[in-house]
């Protein structure tokens, strides 16, 4: 299978060659790499210029500035990358963070995952972040022995987190691509089953996250929650029982207030349709049952 492989990034000085040397590292050399550059005012552009000068199988694309929205601006990002290649060409489609270091090994774990089971829509490894110092002599060294990452819980190992997508091309096609929205990166997972597509995470198959994903938005969670729930379609009803979860298990009642202020005020257009937000209510309630 060949993949396609799209890196939005922006101000990632520190980080991209990290990335970009990852995947060169790769056992599995069927892809091609598009890393997009939104309006990066530091070396990141620099950087990826002197890196695909020498690397036949990665691109830059470089853009204006675009507006900051939770969500939207990465798939944004993610999608004018998508617009310079011919998908023909691929059968696998990744949106990788730029934030990422990848173990040699990934890609063709993952690639196998894909040819072994033809109804895999959705394959990833798991996220870990640093416990302590990052050494970048021991950047691509996934021993681990001095136990320096953890995994990164923010959600269960079962969720194909948002720094590591990768889609059969069928079921990306079949979900209409990704949504601009805040929750991108649950709604698609939700879309995949829709479609009838399995979701798949390989437990022991970790990547290093440099930038934890749950320190940009700490203190507007329960804002942003709202408008995920929003986004989803969820009833009210729904959005009740979502929220007072979400707060129970964080033991803050006013997590609960401003995630249903937060939801109620909503009023924009959504952008999954009446047949979307209907299954995504449904599964809602079926997975709220099981758990029961």
């Amino acid at each position: 299978m060949k993949f396609l492989i799209i890196i939005p990034t922006h101000n990632e000085e520190k980080n991209i060659l990290f990335c970009l040397e990852s995947l060169k590292n790769q056992t599995f050399k069927d892809y091609k790499i598009v890393v997009v550059n939104d309006g990066s005012s530091d070396n990141t552009q620099k950087i990826v210029e002197e890196f695909v000068a020498n690397h036949r199988d990665f691109e830059l694309k470089n853009l204006e500035k675009s507006e900051h929205q939770p969500g939207a601006k990465v798939v944004r990002t993610f999608n004018k990358g998508l617009e310079t290649v011919n998908l023909k060409s691929f059968d696998i489609i990744c949106k990788f963070d730029a934030d990422v270091i990848f173990p040699p090994d990934y890609l063709k774990i993952v690639n196998e995952v894909f040819e072994n089971n033809p109804k895999a829509g959705m394959v990833s490894g798991i996220v870990k972040i640093k416990k302590s110092v990052f050494e970048k002599k021991l950047a691509s060294d996934f021993r681990d022995e001095k136990k320096q990452w953890i995994f990164e819980n923010i959600s269960s190992k079962n969720h194909v987190r948002g720094p590591i997508k990768s889609y059969r091309k069928k079921c990306f096609q079949d979900m209409n691509g990704l949504r601009p929205v805040l929750g991108w990166d649950n709604i698609d997972v939700m879309l995949a089953k829709k479609h009838g597509w399995e979701v798949v995470t390989i437990k022991d198959l970790w990547v290093k996250h440099l930038r934890p994903t749950a320190y940009k938005y700490k203190n507007q969670k329960a804002v942003k929650l709202g408008e995920y729930f929003y986004n989803i379609g969820l009833s009210l009803p729904l959005a009740v029982i979502s929220s007072a979860k979400s707060s129970l298990k964080n033991r803050s009642f006013s997590e609960f207030i401003l995630t249903m202020k937060s939801f109620l005020k909503q009023k924009g257009e959504r952008s999954l349709t009446k047949e979307e937000l209907q299954f995504i209510r449904n599964l809602r309630w079926r997975e709220m049952l099981k758990k029961k």
